[in-house]
């Protein structure tokens, strides 16, 4: 049987569930519809949000050819088929689900039907566009953002398919209690939807006066449902708090609390390469020259995530993870351009000192370019103790070495270069 999410999936922008910054009256996208003026887009937001829906509700305004191809298993030869048939329908939409999951390749072989309105491209992505589609195609394609759907919204879905589902409404379906539904689904409307249909339609006690009665509650649902899944919503309050506790025990060297997080995250469904992404930056802001390694092994983790995929990543997200726990911390490159980012913001431009400017033409040199510049090798240990910074901030020491090992050892070098100049 077709599930019921997919049953009573809306055809008109009235009946689209929450999204009313795009569906409403007004709208910009809602009138580029009803004008039949569309153009090539990318409907980012969490899953369970609408985007399949509001590309098929597009196409059902617009009475024009509808392609479809999901990401996960289509190549580029099933874009050069679609796109081939397209020539020969005009005003043909290709709806590509997920399409974060293209590569490059795969993403170059639509821009050429995109720019020359052979196909209007509508592409869904639960992650950042900036990130996941490539800046060419991106450029072609207006991005609209599906915000997550709200209680009141995801409590009319359930009310709406037990009114209007040609088997629910055959039932008697007494809806008591959301809330464990709309957790385990965290958010998701299909999921919620199909989660409905199940303890619907499962044959346990139904705990109402008629036999036949469906009374829906918490614990039928829990019991329905048989263990409450790890809730985990990808784009709302729980993405960012775990993300924050797994930064902050790998910061405070808690390799236990850095895998226990880590695998909250993964049992959630976020990308991984978030994750590593995430992980690359700490190598450098919480770690950087304390262990110089850990940036080396947070790139590896990131480009071998990107070439292995889930779930074979978690082992390689793992080891990264514990590694850079196990680390020693040093946060002074952070505090380095931080204070050098605010040196520029108090200062403005400050002229760059002439003896280290670059002096390729003949008026550059008459006009004192790189004049008495010393060339570092040219001198004892490869150094002169010449200034390089603006007059106005000459002696201003931005970076601190940190209170370890390897920066203990960077700080007397530096001070058998510099003696006291910056404070070392």
């Amino acid at each position: 049987m077709i599930p019921l999410a997919e049953r009573i999936r809306p055809t008109t922008l009235d009946a689209l569930a929450g999204q009313q910054h795009l569906a409403g009256k007004g709208s910009i996208l809602r009138t580029a519809i009803e004008q039949g003026r569309i153009h090539s887009m990318i409907l980012w937001g969490p899953p369970g949000t609408g985007k399949t829906t509001l590309a098929n509700i597009i196409a059902h305004a617009l009475s024009v050819p509808f392609f479809t191809l999901s990401a996960i298993s289509a190549g580029v030869k099933d874009v050069r088929e679609i796109i081939e048939q397209a020539k020969t329908k005009p005003g043909s939409i290709l709806f590509i689900d997920e399409i974060h999951r293209f590569n490059k390749g795969q993403q170059d072989a639509l821009l050429g039907a995109v720019e020359k309105g052979i196909i209007t491209l509508i592409g869904a992505t639960t992650e950042n566009p900036s990130f996941e589609v490539n800046s060419a195609l991106l450029s072609r394609c207006q991005v609209y953002v599906l915000k997550p759907l709200e209680e009141k919204d995801l409590i009319q879905l359930l009310q709406t398919a037990i009114e209007n589902d040609e088997v629910l409404s055959k039932l008697s379906i007494d809806l008591k209690e959301t809330a464990a539904m709309i957790n385990i689904s965290g958010g998701d409307a299909r999921k919620l939807l199909n989660l409905l249909e199940i303890v619907a339609t499962t044959p346990v006690k139904k705990g109402g006066k008629d036999p036949d009665q469906v009374v829906v509650t918490d614990k039928l649902v829990m019991e329905v449902a048989q263990k409450k899944i790890a809730l985990y919503d990808k784009s709302g309050e729980q993405h960012y708090d775990i993300i924050s506790a797994f930064i902050k025990s790998i910061r405070g060297s808690d390799p236990n609390a850095a895998v226990y997080w880590l695998a909250r995250m993964l049992d959630g469904g976020e990308d991984v390469k978030f994750i590593a992404r995430r992980l690359l930056i700490l190598a450098s802001e919480d770690i950087g020259n304390a262990n110089p390694t850990a940036l080396v092994m947070a790139n590896a983790t990131f480009d071998a995530v990107n070439k292995i995929g889930y779930p074979e990543a978690n082992l390689i997200l793992s080891q990264c993870a514990i590694y850079l726990a196990s680390s020693a911390k040093s946060n002074s490159a952070t505090i380095a351009i931080g204070a050098a980012m605010n040196a520029v913001q108090q200062h403005g431009d400050l002229p760059v000192p002439l003896h280290i400017r670059n002096a390729p033409t003949k008026l550059m040199k008459n006009l004192g370019y790189g004049k008495n510049y010393e060339y570092s090798h040219s001198y004892e240990k490869n150094f002169s103790a010449q200034e390089y910074l603006p007059t106005e901030l000459s002696g201003n020491a931005f970076y601190d070495p940190g209170k370890n090992a390897r920066e203990e050892e960077l700080r007397r070098f530096l001070k058998s270069l510099w003696g006291e100049k910056y404070g070392y």
